[in-house]
């Protein structure tokens, strides 16, 4: 019964366009963090044109979180990516047991973490796409050392 009231309050922050938390795996989506930068950006736009259904432009790539203070992008993709995404030198992939601080929905420029692509319906990031232009652009400084020193298991 407990976790049906937070996913109640959840829902309702989210109604409310305050900051959702919601843990990774399960039904929902895993994450894949990244460097913000040029390099970052050209793998958005190429996923931009593999996802492309000619509806908007940004509605292409699926949902991703710019983080400026940090300069992370953070990518929604399928849950258990994180069981099979595996070791990778500009990408980190995060499951259960973390947690993931949602801006609002409206949210879509700074201050604080916002939507660079906006949470449309079910679509996600493909995870292969993401992995191979990852490899291809090399976006870095990797955020991996400063993401596993966290002491908190939710990225905010």
């Amino acid at each position: 019964m407990s976790d049906l009231a937070t996913r109640v309050r959840n829902l309702m922050d989210l109604q409310q366009n305050r900051v959702l938390q919601l843990p990774l795996g399960g039904r929902f989506f895993d994450i894949v963090v990244t460097a913000s930068c040029p390099e970052g950006y050209a793998v958005m736009d190429l996923l931009d044109q593999v996802q492309h259904t000619g509806e908007g432009q940004f509605d292409a790539c699926g949902p991703v979180i710019e983080d400026p203070t940090r300069q992370w992008l953070i990518w929604l993709v399928p849950p258990g990516t994180s069981d099979t995404w595996g070791p990778h030198r500009y990408g980190l992939c995060l499951g259960r047991p973390h947690q993931l601080a949602l801006p609002p929905m409206t949210q879509t420029e700074p201050p604080g973490p916002y939507w660079l692509r906006p949470c449309r319906g079910d679509r996600l990031v493909p995870p292969l796409p993401l992995r191979d232009f990852l490899d291809q652009f090399r976006p870095g400084p990797a955020p991996h050392e400063e993401l596993l020193a966290e002491t908190l298991c939710t990225i905010t």
